[in-house]
């Protein structure tokens, strides 16, 4: 009866330690299920959040880009009308010079010394003029550069007793 007795202790003893392992087994697999499970949503989250924040740098570059486009069309487009206005400018002081030329000629006299100086004014007069209103700023821009690159030495002398004037005239 004995060895009965402790068969079934040793057979209830096995079947508890199979149980417990069983047990523990799944819990261990249910552990490392609930585990992975976790990394891969970490990972999906993080995967996630990434997508989200490069979608979100693209969209803040996209609008910055824009942004820029838009200022810089708005600086293009005012030195434009900047540019027109002064050329119109130039042109109406072309034309107003020009016109002054037609009012000392027909104002003067005609013969003598003083007839011939207001002929020779008033001539000069009209080719500056015409000058001014065909060639605008830049035709004159161009031809000061072109007098500056061929007489090097005399317009850096201009250029100093001009800014010697003006040091003279602001400082008083």
């Amino acid at each position: 009866m004995a060895n009965s007795t402790t068969q079934k202790v040793q057979d209830t003893t096995n079947k508890t330690a199979e149980q417990a392992k069983s047990a523990v087994s799944t819990g261990a697999d249910k552990a490392k299920d609930m585990a992975h499970n976790a990394i891969d949503r970490t990972k999906d989250a993080a995967q996630a959040g990434a997508d989200k924040a490069r979608d979100l740098a693209s969209t803040g570059y996209e609008k910055a880009k824009d942004v820029a486009q838009a200022g810089w069309d708005k600086t293009k487009d005012a030195a434009q009308n900047a540019g027109h206005m002064a050329t119109h400018a130039t042109e109406s002081v072309g034309s107003g010079i020009e016109s002054l030329a037609g009012t000392i000629r027909d104002s003067a006299p005609r013969e003598g010394a003083l007839g011939n100086a207001a002929s020779s004014v008033a001539d000069t007069l009209e080719r500056g003029g015409r000058y001014i209103r065909e060639e605008g700023l830049g035709g004159m821009a161009d031809d000061l550069t072109g007098t500056i690159r061929r007489n090097p030495i005399p317009s850096v002398l201009v250029a100093l007793a001009v800014g010697f004037l003006l040091a003279r005239a602001t400082r008083s």
